[in-house]
């Protein structure tokens, strides 16, 4: 058994994983089909229909590709008593998909397969097809013509036997690497691209209490990391020794990075001259839109009495006294509008009904892949709705989203 800060720590590591979707009609062999790719026995294999119920995750390494998260759904064209839940479920697991397998077997597709194919591409959402159980029958050759027909002469077609082709696993990778998403391959800064080598920055961390004992939190682990990868000077302090920092310092810090919760006080600290973001900025550009973030902000000016914000967390945790999205933000938006406002949180993967919000507040999304921020973007433009970040939220209450913005403009 894991430790609550061993679990909180894995649990974490899945948002820099790529999410690799398996997709397909019940008994084509994708339980069987992840079973021999992660050499383990992850889902269960059986000849009833319906037998994989939620979705099932798997974190592994996959070399060359490194560090992935399977996630094995359930049957598209499930008939069961549960059957509509359980579709429901699959089709929700598409948002945080980076790369997707359609799995069929020798009779090819029908409509089910190709109200995927239509799903992906309109997602732009790389996708393979992998024609399961040679071993029973092989697929004929019009068969294998529509597949091609419908998926395109770009898409990766693998004919294999999930239970044995013995190669499954190297031909599985060589088509995978090929169609890899560019942001995966060649990894985007988190802030090293913002600034000079052997600048320095400044990070203000400020001891979160939701972090496990003895860590910093995910977001600020990176941001050092990917410092460090940029041949930067990083510079970690608490709030109350920013000002001693930023004196000791021969020349001003290239920019200084602070938790956003800390906006207001480390605004005042340093000076006007040095350029002053905050993680969850930073993790807006990373993990989302930060153009359409900034832009919802201001919609904070726009709101009225009895106007609804859902503010939309990844994961779910233990809130705390002073949780940021449960009382920091709401009292932030309270006093910023001075308006009677509804204000409902939400955790999770999958989303509520949108439609009836006015304002979309999502967490920094360091727990979730960049695909499932992009998605949840996507529907809130398509719903009209205006939807922002954390740090977006808090600088833009604060009267700071311009200065902590400026360090983009570059």
């Amino acid at each position: 058994m894991y430790t609550d800060e061993e679990f909180y720590f894995m649990k974490t590591l899945k948002s820099l994983r790529l999410h690799i979707g398996i997709f397909g009609k019940t008994n084509v062999g994708k339980s069987a089909f992840l079973n021999r790719i992660t050499n383990q026995d992850i889902s269960i294999v059986s000849e009833i229909a319906g037998t994989t119920t939620d979705v099932v995750e798997k974190s592994m390494e996959l070399l060359p590709v490194g560090a992935v998260v399977f996630l094995d759904t359930a049957g598209i064209n499930d008939t069961t008593a549960l059957g509509k839940e359980r579709i429901e479920k699959t089709m929700k697991v598409i948002n945080r998909t980076d790369v997707a397998v359609i799995i069929c077997d020798y009779k090819g597709f029908d409509e089910y397969e190709i109200g995927l194919v239509k799903k992906f591409e309109e997602l732009k959402i790389p996708f393979m097809v992998v024609v399961n159980k040679s071993d029973v029958e092989e697929i004929s050759d019009v068969a294998l013509e529509k597949v091609k027909s419908v998926v395109g002469e770009n898409t990766p077609i693998l004919k294999t036997s999930a239970t044995s082709d013995k190669e499954i696993v190297f031909k599985f990778k060589a088509k995978l690497v090929k169609m890899l998403p560019e942001d995966f391959v060649n990894s985007p800064k988190i802030v090293g691209d913002l600034v000079s080598p052997k600048s320095t920055v400044i990070l203000v961390i400020p001891i979160d209490k939701e972090a496990p004992k003895g860590r910093i939190i995910l977001p600020q682990v990176q941001t050092i990391r990917d410092l460090l990868d940029s041949d930067c000077l990083s510079y970690s302090v608490k709030v109350s020794e920013l000002a001693e920092a930023i004196n000791n310092l021969k020349e001003s810090p290239a920019l200084v990075v602070t938790d956003s919760q800390a906006f207001r006080e480390v605004s005042q600290i340093v000076p006007e001259n040095i350029p002053l973001t905050s993680f969850s900025i930073l993790f807006a550009r990373l993990k989302g839109d930060l153009k359409a973030f900034a832009e919802g902000a201001k919609a904070i000016d726009e709101l009225k009495d009895g106007d609804k914000v859902l503010i939309l967390e990844s994961c779910t945790h233990h809130a705390i006294e002073d949780d940021i999205g449960r009382v920091k933000i709401p009292n932030l938006l309270l006093k910023k509008t001075g308006k009677n406002l509804v204000i409902e949180n939400y955790a999770g993967h999958d989303l509520p009904d949108i439609s009836k919000y006015n304002l979309i507040i999502h967490c920094g999304a360091c727990m979730t892949n960049r695909r499932e921020v992009l998605s949840r973007i996507l529907l809130a433009n398509e719903k009209g709705i205006p939807i922002t970040n954390y740090g977006m939220t808090i600088s833009y209450c604060l009267g700071i989203m311009d200065r902590a913005m400026k360090i983009f403009d570059k």
